[in-house]
């Protein structure tokens, strides 16, 4: 299943099942997992983990130094977990001092161009579109929709179930469950189709709708806002949510 045409260091730990086109080169001090595809000119470099049943298409780069200028040459990770399908050119930096390592999760699809910044982390379920760029120490929480050509500011965090659209950039916090649109980028509504299509009840919608339209419309600043809602509205895990994620949004969230 390896190609005599790709080079693996002697070094590197391979797992069972994986498919290695020509022209990968796979360094030392990675790991992969079982069941794994790495097409054609895609480069595996020092620092990479990589799990199970992924798929790595031409071009992609993981592992790679951080583009950072505070980077040494400390020992850090680029970490891959299972069934990810990463797309021709996508670019996963290892992580720095600051968190050591750069992951993401389970079940994403990364489209063409993607790059993935040092320290940064993207959750489960993730979709992000072509050529959208993350910059470093962001969190993508599970199941954000990420259109095409956006830009993310360092230390940035978006909520899970959100959509972004494309051509976006933002320097603040996106939080669960809204769409995130227009140009400035601004609170759009809730994500009320994913969030069907994810089998939310329509009743946890409308409390989710209900909560962002105190935050949004009440004319109340955040922290009234949040009260507001804690004193009136039942206790559920996507309100729980809302409000940690809200109150403690170190960069403010879109307006």
């Amino acid at each position: 299943m390896i190609s005599p045409l790709a080079y693996v260091h002697p070094e590197a730990k391979i797992g069972e099942n994986v498919e290695i086109a020509p022209f990968v080169f796979i360094d030392k001090n990675v790991v992969i997992g079982d069941n794994n595809k790495i097409m054609a000119n895609a480069n595996i470099l020092y620092g990479s983990r990589i799990g199970n049943g992924n798929t790595i298409f031409p071009g992609a780069v993981i592992g790679a130094i951080p583009q950072d200028l505070k980077f040494r040459g400390e020992e850090s990770t680029a970490e891959i977990g299972d069934n990810n399908l990463i797309r021709e050119n996508v670019t996963i930096n290892r992580g720095t001092a600051a968190k050591g390592r750069t992951i993401v999760g389970n079940n994403n699809l990364l489209m063409e161009g993607v790059h993935v910044a040092h320290d940064a982390l993207v959750g489960n379920g993730c979709i992000i579109g072509n050529s959208t760029k993350m910059a470093g120490e962001i969190v993508i929480d599970d199941n954000a929709i990420v259109s095409a050509n956006v830009l993310m500011h360092q230390f940035c965090h978006v909520g899970s179930h959100v959509m972004i659209q494309g051509g976006c950039r933002f320097s603040k916090d996106i939080p669960p469950y809204i769409i995130a649109g227009r140009e400035p980028i601004a609170f759009s509504g809730i994500n009320i189709i994913g969030l069907r299509r994810r089998g939310f009840a329509n009743e946890v919608i409308e409390n989710i709708h209900n909560a962002y339209r105190i935050i949004y419309q009440s004319g109340l600043n955040t922290t009234e806002a949040l009260k507001k809602i804690e004193d009136e509205f039942e206790k559920s895990p996507e309100i729980d949510y809302i409000i940690g994620f809200i109150r403690n949004s170190e960069r403010g969230i879109i307006k």
